[in-house]
């Protein structure tokens, strides 16, 4: 793309406001001033001109260097292994084979539809989740005329083309919550699946278009409930900016997020309206917004690298209910800008803000530059932090209970930014770098392993068919392609350095067989690297699973050394242990038994979900999901399930330098998150749940103490005098580690041998003792922003010294504290 294309595509709404083009030109190169090491990061060069800037389309990550797209043109061979029809069920389906024109005047609402919802699929208000019918529905370039909803169903994935945008149109007479709605509302009012129960699903590359609706009307370009494992990538929203516009980009009220980058904004009442449990937001723009961001409610939310220039108010959550009490939980917001924006924080928290804790805020590195008040106290306008007509920076400044590490202390004000090691940043921020889409390469640089021999029919053993693919790729220097399907391994499979792997629809690794079975004796379903090996591999979009007992399984073993400033990276790779067809771990393998302490040995399966190993560094993780299920996805009523899984994410990279972006550990029998003899550490928005069995049985089993990594229950929760829900899974415990910098944490515990009554409001007996675990002679620089819990007693433990309670955090629902620092 031209600069002039850049403008007429993406600033129609600037220009109907009579900017002029030097005013066009210049929040462009605002952009490219903010997220110019994400480029260099991305494509190793540098950006530094409009043209340069202007021929990355939509924002995108690569260089574009044609129309075409190397995945239109790819053989679709992927299948879903266990769908009822798995030989005649489409997981790939273009849109133009089912009727859309894309010809910006045929409306395509109809053909769209065709697309998504053919072959008997999981439709909203039909069905309550599947993991066996999801789908990819392709978007050639074009302009799509949509006159209401595309409704998206369960475990979809809407993509369009990177090279050639696709643009969503709304017609003027648009009718429909959301050009995309993603969890259309029922009779009654009622949201289909379960918000915090829709999982797998992606929507990439796409301009989405209300302008030729009145601004007056109400008008939404996403609606967005969701869950784990989902994401927004590569989206340009453009609303109006004319006066009394109700025009809004994405609208979340429920769910239990998430991750989302790289979209932009342009006009609109709102960019972002955002209400749910806790998020994991990177690189969005707003340019002529009225509110940059509407935070309606939340938990916690993170938000890293965002650009606000010419709006009202940027990031807005000064919202108490009708009791005058706190609606929002806190949010962490850093590495970002605004630019000509009149409010960039509103906040309503003050020093008698009920629940204690409601409204947090914690602020560090933004840039302001002509912004009138830096922290506005919404109810009065009051200045909490002064604005500039020039240049500053806030280094830190948090609204809050803060523990240095004892505590609370009030605190309304600036305090001591955390120490960042160099070797985690990029021009002075966190090191970031989305999901390669390798969308400069033809369809001939992949190779795929269908076609290579690998069935991925959940049935024939794969092993030696993908291992060849993976080995000749990594040789030849071609990208792995693993078509749709269910891979059975039988042995590890390895990765070697040089690896770029990309999945279609979420593939499934999946192990079988005694290899993974011995519990003494783990070993790796995939293995990265060797220990003492070096290199870069890139892997993207799979899932890794177990089929039966795996008491022995370490789910991804990550050996490879990077080197320094060129990361390794997964993204959108996850572990799902259970809950699924073909699993041999579903509700009639594995049901829920709380009446019951009887350990069923056939339910044991993940000995470790991911092992960072000590050889391994400079690794970038985003929206990894690492998952025992704790209900079958697969059940009409989502029945409970008891499936043990033994630890969640190790880190043990001695010379570290590891991003943790969007990630999430969950129902792991002894612990969540473990960094033990690391360093380096960015974690951002991590989010864990306690297994619901626990206390039963407890933490102590069914798998045996690893006395080298373990933390060792016995210690901490002696036998004879502990309560019973002391032995329970820790959500973060640092061992021996030093740089570890937390920007967002919801760790919580629903339930204790699957009653909620322990982590009900007011309740009297909560589900566990503890959550955050750090030693204290050998841990350093350890520092958390925004830590947030539910069910746990003791909200971080030095040692075996409680240094936090839940009771004097009280926030919205969880407990909350906006800074932690151990170093002090």
């Amino acid at each position: 793309m031209r600069v002039t294309d850049i403008i007429g595509l993406l600033l129609p709404l600037a220009l109907a406001e009579k900017l002029v083009i030097p005013e066009v030109e210049e929040a462009v190169r605002l952009q490219l001033a903010q997220f110019s090491e994400y480029y260099v990061d991305a494509d190793n060069q540098t950006l530094d001109s409009l043209d340069a800037f202007s021929s990355h389309n939509a924002r995108g990550v690569e260089e574009r260097q044609a129309s075409s797209y190397w995945y239109e043109s790819i053989a679709h061979q992927g299948i879903s292994a266990f769908n009822d029809n798995p030989a005649s069920y489409k997981v790939y389906r273009n849109v133009k084979d089912y009727g859309a024109k894309g010809d910006g005047t045929t409306d395509d609402t109809a053909a769209i539809q065709r697309a998504i919802s053919d072959g008997n699929r999981c439709a909203p208000g039909a069905c309550a989740s599947s993991s066996s019918t999801n789908a990819v529905v392709y978007f050639p370039g074009g302009t799509y005329l949509v006159s209401s909803s595309i409704v998206s169903y369960y475990a979809t994935h809407l993509i369009g083309n990177p090279n050639d945008v696709p643009i969503l149109k709304a017609t003027a007479v648009f009718n429909g919550f959301g050009v995309i709605d993603g969890a259309q509302y029922q009779a009654g009012g009622v949201l289909p699946y379960g918000a915090t129960n829709i999982f797998w699903r992606q929507v990439n590359n796409f301009i989405i278009d209300l302008t030729a609706i009145p601004a007056e009307n109400a008008a939404t370009g996403i609606h967005w409930p969701t869950s784990q494992a989902t994401s927004l990538k590569n989206i340009v929203f453009r609303m109006s900016s004319n006066a009394g516009t109700q025009h809004q980009g994405i609208f979340i009220e429920e769910g239990s997020g998430g991750f989302m980058s790289d979209l932009t904004f342009y006009g609109g009442k709102y960019g972002a309206v955002f209400g749910n449990q806790q998020f994991t937001v990177r690189n969005l723009a707003f340019y002529d917004v009225v509110t940059a961001i509407n935070q309606i409610w939340n938990w916690g939310w993170t938000f890293q690298n965002i650009l606000v220039s010419n709006c009202t108010v940027g990031l807005d959550m000064a919202t108490r209910d009708a009791n005058s009490k706190e609606v929002v939980g806190s949010a962490v917001f850093f590495d970002s800008s605004f630019v000509n924006t009149k409010i960039a924080f509103n906040i309503s928290r003050n020093a008698n803000s009920t629940p204690r804790t409601g409204g947090s805020l914690a602020i560090e590195n933004v840039s302001l530059r002509n912004v009138g008040t830096a922290v506005n106290y919404g109810p009065t306008t009051t200045a909490l932090l002064a604005g500039t007509t020039s240049s500053t920076v806030i280094t830190s400044w948090v609204s809050g209970q803060v523990y240095r590490p004892n505590g609370p202390n009030k605190l309304a004000g600036t305090q001591e930014p955390f120490t960042r090691p160099a070797s985690l940043l990029s021009n002075g921020k966190y090191y970031q770098r989305s999901k390669p889409s390798y969308a400069e390469l033809p369809s001939s640089s992949f190779s795929s392993v269908r076609a290579g021999g690998a069935k991925g029919d959940g049935k024939t053993d794969d092993t030696a068919a993908l291992q060849r693919v993976i080995t000749a790729a990594a040789a030849s220097g071609k990208v792995v392609y693993f078509d749709a399907g269910t891979y059975i391994v039988t042995s590890t499979l390895f990765i070697p350095a040089g690896s770029k792997i990309v999945g279609e629809a979420y593939p499934v690794i999946m192990s079988r067989g005694a290899f993974f079975n011995t519990i003494n004796t783990p070993q790796p379903v995939v293995r990265i690297g060797n220990p003492g090996q070096s290199g870069i591999v890139e892997w993207s979009d799979m899932m890794v699973s177990t089929q039966g007992a795996q008491a022995g399984a370490i789910m991804i073993q990550w050996n490879l050394a990077s080197p320094s400033g060129t990361p390794s990276g997964m993204w959108d790779v996850h572990t799902r242990i259970g809950g699924t067809k073909g699993s041999n771990l579903s509700y009639a393998d594995c049901p829920a038994t709380p009446s019951s302490t009887v350990i069923n040995n056939n339910c044991r399966s993940g000995n470790i979900a991911m092992h960072i190993t000590p050889s391994a560094n400079n690794l970038y993780l985003e929206n990894v999901w690492l998952w025992t299920a704790d209900h079958d996805v697969d059940d009409p009523q989502l029945r409970q399930i008891t499936v043990y899984t033994g630890r969640g994410l190790l880190v043990e990279s001695q010379l570290g330098n590891i991003w943790l972006v969007g990630t999430s550990v969950e129902h792991h029998v002894r612990y969540q998150y473990l960094f033990r003899n690391t360093q380096n550490v960015y974690a951002g928005q991590i989010q864990t749940e306690t297994p619901y069995y626990q206390p039963n049985p407890s933490a102590r089993s069914p798998f045996p103490l690893n006395t080298t990594s373990d933390p060792n229950f016995d210690v901490s929760c002696p036998k004879a005098t502990a309560a019973a829900n002391c032995a329970e899974a820790w959500g973060l415990v640092v061992k021996a580690s030093k740089n570890v910098l937390v920007y967002g944490a919801g760790l919580y515990s629903f339930f204790s041998n699957y009653s909620t009554a322990c982590s009900a409001a007011g309740a009297s007996t909560l589900c566990q003792q503890g959550m955050v675990l750090y030693d204290a002679a050998a841990t350093s620089n350890f520092r958390i922003y925004g830590l947030n819990t539910v069910g746990a007693y003791g909200m971080i433990y030095k040692d075996t010294v409680r240094m936090a309670t839940y009771d004097y955090n009280i926030n919205v629902f969880p407990s909350s504290i906006i800074s932690f620092n151990n170093a002090v």
